[in-house]
């Protein structure tokens, strides 16, 4: 079975969707606890929505193609959290982090190439 772009195009979205799910539960770890207040936390309902949303536009990517050039396409996620992550945590980026994200991008790339 061939990949199909429009496939390859909803898993990227989706990993973008999917990032945001972190980044809420960061912000929202700052305010939990081991009550169950703490789990109608507005941040926390948020990033579990935003990953329940990214599940349900890489189901139906996964009708388009192979799991084993699609899948991968998830690890996109940690290149938007690491951006992300930037401007709403005002966390730093280093030289390592950022050979992490191109080493990502390069072997979601070989991937690519090998379907």
């Amino acid at each position: 079975m061939t990949t199909e772009l429009w496939s390859i195009g909803l898993v990227i979205f989706a990993s973008a969707i999917g990032s945001l799910g972190p980044i809420f539960l960061k912000k929202a770890s700052a305010n939990v606890s081991f009550s169950v207040r703490s789990l109608f936390d507005k941040k926390l309902i948020a990033g579990i929505f935003f990953y329940g949303m990214a599940t349900i536009f890489f189901i139906p990517a996964l009708k388009g193609g192979d799991l084993s050039v699609l899948y991968p396409l998830v690890a996109t996620m940690y290149i938007w959290v690491s951006l992300l992550s930037v401007n709403f945590l005002n966390e730093k980026m280093n030289k390592f982090k950022w050979i992490g994200i191109l080493s990502i991008i390069l072997g979601v790339a070989f991937i690519g190439l090998g379907s």
